[in-house]
């Protein structure tokens, strides 16, 4: 009982990295129809910086942590920004186009951070607390999951009060369901999906400090990896569905760690079976919008 309890909280702790990674993923798909590939290389930046940073300011304090988190969150923030007004943005309505270039950058981006930290992954250490475990009916359960299950709720969250209780996030809704007439209000809807993307972006840099904790180390393929799955997670939630994404995310790791304890390790194909079923019963995915 003690081991499927661990793997179910683990499993919780995995879908919420996936959810970090997502998150950020759907909005920006589902507001303003862009497929960004590039998604990873803000979460690997995030990580190794949010690292550099929790090194000089002492890798055990909480206060380099929290720092770390900032500064991850911050730096995903920036470059999503940086990309969206020099890449992006001039290839609004170009689909494919927009595709290439994520894609390129996302190839580029993990030779560039290749070329900086090298190929190796980087160990890394945090509080003792977070390498400490919580017995939960019998589990060890590690620290760092009930820390990443928490942030990723507070961003789900606070992503859907920002939405739902903001201006911009009335703005943000309005542009996507009638650009022209909002424009035509004199209001400015590039600004706000400026801003989506910073979100977005926040959040893949937050993940990417936080699953450099999960995993243990940092490295150039760390937002490569993860973004994969995010993907799937988007895929099966439904495209630009944000509580889609959460539960799909959910479904998708506590698949994957029970499959890989009680099936051999066959997680990652269990989770593709399982993507191609949903897309063969419910092509929209299981909270995406039928057309």
């Amino acid at each position: 009982m003690s081991t499927l309890i661990l793997l179910l909280v683990t499993g919780l702790g995995l879908g919420a990295l996936y959810f970090l990674v997502a998150s950020g993923l759907s909005l920006i798909y589902g507001l303003m129809h862009v497929l960004n590939f590039a998604h990873g290389s803000f979460l690997t930046l995030g990580a190794f910086l949010g690292w550099m940073t929790a090194q000089r300011l002492g890798a055990e304090s909480w206060g380099g942590f929290a720092l770390s988190l900032v500064v991850g969150a911050a730096v995903g923030a920036a470059i999503a920004v940086a990309t969206e007004l020099l890449l992006i943005r001039p290839l609004y309505e170009r689909h494919i186009e927009q595709v290439l270039v994520t894609v390129g950058l996302s190839l580029a981006t993990v030779a560039l951070f290749e070329g900086i930290w090298g190929s190796d992954a980087r160990f890394i250490t945090g509080p003792p607390w977070l390498d400490e475990t919580t017995s939960l009916f019998g589990a060890r359960i590690p620290n760092d999951r009930f820390l990443v299950i928490g942030f990723a709720v507070v961003v789900l969250a606070a992503i859907v009060l920002f939405l739902k209780h903001t201006r911009y996030g009335t703005i943000i809704r309005a542009g996507v369901e009638n650009r022209a007439m909002v424009t035509a209000l004199g209001i400015d809807v590039r600004r706000s999906f400026t801003l989506v993307f910073s979100i977005g972006g926040a959040a893949a840099g937050l993940g990417g400090v936080l699953a450099a904790h999960y995993f243990g180390y940092v490295s150039p393929s760390l937002g490569g990896s993860l973004l994969i799955f995010a993907f799937i997670v988007t895929v099966i939630g439904g495209l630009g569905s944000l509580p889609g994404a959460a539960i799909a995310s959910v479904l998708v790791a506590e698949l994957q760690q029970l499959a890989n304890y009680y099936l051999g390790g066959t997680g990652d194909f269990v989770v593709v079976v399982a993507l191609a079923a949903v897309l063969l019963v419910r092509p929209t995915g299981l909270m995406g919008a039928r057309a």
